[in-house]
């Protein structure tokens, strides 16, 4: 068969070689054999190996050993001893799949009536209150059975699980675990309220009964699937006893008995419980108690009784009055300073409210960045003697310095831009120091202020100014240097208060030429002492939403000008209010009423007269630019002033709430008499923005006069921080 072969190909290999190939083809195919290729086939040794007779040949048998083969020495796999070979274990989450499925079908639907919605275990003519479109409680129509069904369904409903089921990427298993999680946590708010035996029944409605010849559970839309859970409460638990730890031995054992206004015979209300003990470790720290401890409430409940045993642990120690204040940072705020600042002396009772208060207070001077109050025994209670318990004050420093910025605009007052440096302790404790410049269109300023606060008592503070200062407006030009003083009781953002007062001196210098044609600059020498009255009955310094405001200012004033003296008094009064009238609606009114008695307008420094207009005024009109004007327009000033304002702060909803809409109108008048008049009432109407920070919203006010006089712009712009009042 062979040599058949070799001669199919050679042939072929005849055509493809030449004479003339090279030596390693020449070796395997001389030209003997291109010449006869038949009897050199004959002549190899494959020709000689006996070539059986084809039908002699048997089929092979498969599973027939073979024989050896040379070249081969692996071992045949019959005679190789291979390792077990281990099953795979089955993937968990496909099976937990599948049966999660079933199993969420099944718990779907083995308490309903697959058709019907209506579960079985759902209470007849119950009181049903949806919670979300596809969750729902159902309670007995007997408000009497569970008196606390709103309180239940308020709780449940900010934390249940399913109600915020509905997404994408919710699923059948996913749908049936909330399910069971809220069923639990159902049955937890009802013991929150003393029903521990309360029973709760899941039913769904969206499902539909298999078809035949699909799967075992029923079809489910989960954009349809409702859960309703029936509450049917049962009865409520009691108190059977209450224990208080030691304050049956206490001195005032009935008024702290009775600040845990709790007793045997009461329903068990875990609120009512935690409510309770604030209550009594408030009753401790006002009573005098200064180092009492209240222990977590540890409630038993007998479900054979239907009762529960409370014990609170409580050590309640002796009484105790203050004794003295130690600073931990003397030469930074002394135990004396913080003696001025403490509502409280030594020998009062010790009262944890004036502890609080004091940390408070020691916080809002700004000097501190965080204050630990630790009461210390130093004289031990001894019944019917109270202890001395010292006070403790460990304080952080927070940083003293502070550079600070102000850029306001208006179309009355051009741009004006403020900076300051202060030092809040240059002269301990609280000497405040700062330096302040201002550059505008119409003012440069440049000044010192040298401030102590809790000045001599709480909240009272000192105040020393000096200033240097150029200012040009459409009334007047002035230069002025001024000093002034002024002891105050202030409020602040931290303890408003709602009486308030200041009195001081002023001395100034000024240069003033008025802006009317032909005038004369003349200098003046005033000295002032300034009174301040003031009531704040609203709610907040910055963003006031109900309440009202009332201030009165008092000025005795002596003047001096080219020899010749004036006395007269510069008296101003400010009242505003503030009405909700919806949940997003604020109205705000003012009122702003002045007068100068005692001389003519003349003998009064330009900068000294009431003027009117602007961002803090009548909004539309120009700074200064209402009431009486020269032959050339300019504002002269008067002696008495008139003001009216009424605007809707309405909130948008805006950027999470915190932009406002504002309409407003504004009127005012400036007369040359010191009588208060409303002729010549000057009219502005506008819109302003409001954006709310946490120091307070931004305020963009846009204004336009309904009555302007000639020359008068059309358009006024005020932006400013704070409400226009």
């Amino acid at each position: 068969m062979l040599p058949a072969v070799l001669l199919a190909i050679l042939p072929q290999l005849a055509h493809a070689q030449s004479r003339d190939a090279d030596q390693a083809l020449e070796d395997l195919i001389p030209d003997s054999a291109m010449d006869d290729p038949k009897t050199w086939a004959n002549q190899t040794e494959a020709a000689k190996v006996p070539v059986p007779d084809p039908a002699t040949l048997l089929s092979p048998d498969a599973i027939a050993p073979l024989t050896g083969i040379p070249a081969i020495t692996l071992a045949w796999p019959d005679a190789a001893e291979l390792p077990p070979i281990e099953l795979l274990t089955p993937d968990p989450d496909i099976g937990e799949a599948a049966e999660q499925a079933k199993a969420a079908g099944d718990a779907l639907s083995s308490d309903a009536d697959p058709g019907s919605g209506r579960g079985i275990g759902q209470i007849p003519g119950a009181s049903v209150i949806p919670i979300s479109p596809q969750l729902a409680l159902a309670f007995p129509p007997d408000i009497a059975a569970l008196p606390e069904r709103e309180a239940v369904t308020t709780r449940f409903g900010t934390l249940a699980a399913l109600r915020k089921f509905g997404n994408e990427e919710d699923n059948l298993a996913q749908l049936t675990r909330r399910a069971r999680q809220d069923t639990e946590l159902l049955q937890q708010v009802l013991r929150v309220y003393g029903y521990y035996d309360a029973e709760v029944h899941q039913s769904t409605t969206g499902y539909a009964a298999p078809a035949e010849g699909s799967g075992p559970g029923p079809a489910i839309d989960l954009k349809k699937v409702g859960v309703r859970f029936d509450v049917r409460p049962g009865p409520r638990y009691i108190f059977s006893r209450i224990s208080l730890g030691d304050i049956a031995a206490a001195r005032d054992a009935a008024a702290l008995t009775r600040a845990f206004a709790l007793s045997p015979g009461d329903p068990v209300n875990s609120d009512r419980i935690m409510a309770e003990r604030d209550h009594l470790i408030t009753a401790l720290g006002e009573g005098g108690h200064a180092f009492a401890k209240v222990g977590e409430p540890d409630l038993s409940i007998d479900h054979a009784d239907r009762t529960g045993n409370l014990i609170v642990p409580v050590t309640s120690g002796g009484q105790y009055v203050m004794g003295q204040i130690h600073s931990s940072l003397p030469d930074y705020l002394s135990a004396r300073h913080l003696s001025r600042i403490a509502r409280f002396r030594p020998g009062d009772p010790y009262r944890r409210s004036r502890v609080d208060d004091l940390r408070q207070a020691i916080l809002a001077t700004g000097l501190v960045s965080a204050v630990t109050i630790t009461p210390r025994e130093t004289t031990p209670a001894a019944d019917p003697q109270p202890g001395v318990a010292d006070i403790d004050i460990t304080l952080s420093k927070a940083p003293q310095r502070t550079i600070a910025g102000l850029v306001g605009y208006s179309s009355g007052e051009g741009l004006r831009v403020e900076a300051s440096w202060e030092n809040r302790n240059f002269f301990p404790p609280e000497g405040l120091v700062r330096f302040r410049g201002v550059v505008g269109t119409r003012e440069q300023l440049a000044g010192a202020t040298y401030r102590r606060n809790n000045f001599f008592g709480r909240d009272q503070v000192l105040t020393a100014d000096l200033y240097a200062q150029t200012r040009r407006t459409d009334a007047y030009q002035a230069r002025t240097l001024s000093f002034s003083t002024t002891f105050e009781k202030q409020t602040t953002l931290i303890f408003q208060k709602a009486w308030v007062w200041s009195a001081g001196f002023e001395l100034l210098a000024t240069s003033e030429l008025p802006a009317a044609a032909g005038s004369v600059r003349t200098t003046y020498f005033i000295g002032a002492l300034p009174l301040r009255g003031a009531y704040d009955g609203s709610n907040d310094l910055l963003d006031p939403k109900r309440g009202v405001r009332v201030s009165l200012r008092v000025s005795p004033e002596i003047s001096v000008q080219n020899g010749t003296k004036s006395s007269y008094v510069r008296a101003q009064l400010d009242a505003s209010a503030y009405q909700p009238i919806t949940s997003r609606v604020v109205l705000a009114e003012r009122v702003r009423l002045g007068t100068i008695p005692g001389t003519s307008v003349t003998s009064i420094a330009p900068s000294r007269r009431f003027y009117a207009g602007g961002g803090a005024s009548v909004r539309g009109f120009a700074y200064q630019a209402v009431g009486p004007r020269d032959a050339l327009g300019n504002p002269s000033g008067g002696r008495s002033l008139s003001e009216f304002s009424l605007e809707a702060r309405v909130k948008t909803g805006l950027m999470g709430g915190a932009v406002s809409v504002v309409p407003f109108v504004d009127a005012g008048t400036v007369g040359t008499t010191a009588s208060p008049t409303v002729n010549g009432l000057k009219v502005g109407v506008g819109l302003g923005l409001r954006y709310q920070t946490s120091f307070g919203p931004i305020r963009i006010d846009l204004g336009t006069p309904l009555n302007p006089e000639k020359g008068d712009s059309r358009i006024g712009v005020y932006v400013s921080l704070g409400q226009a009042f």
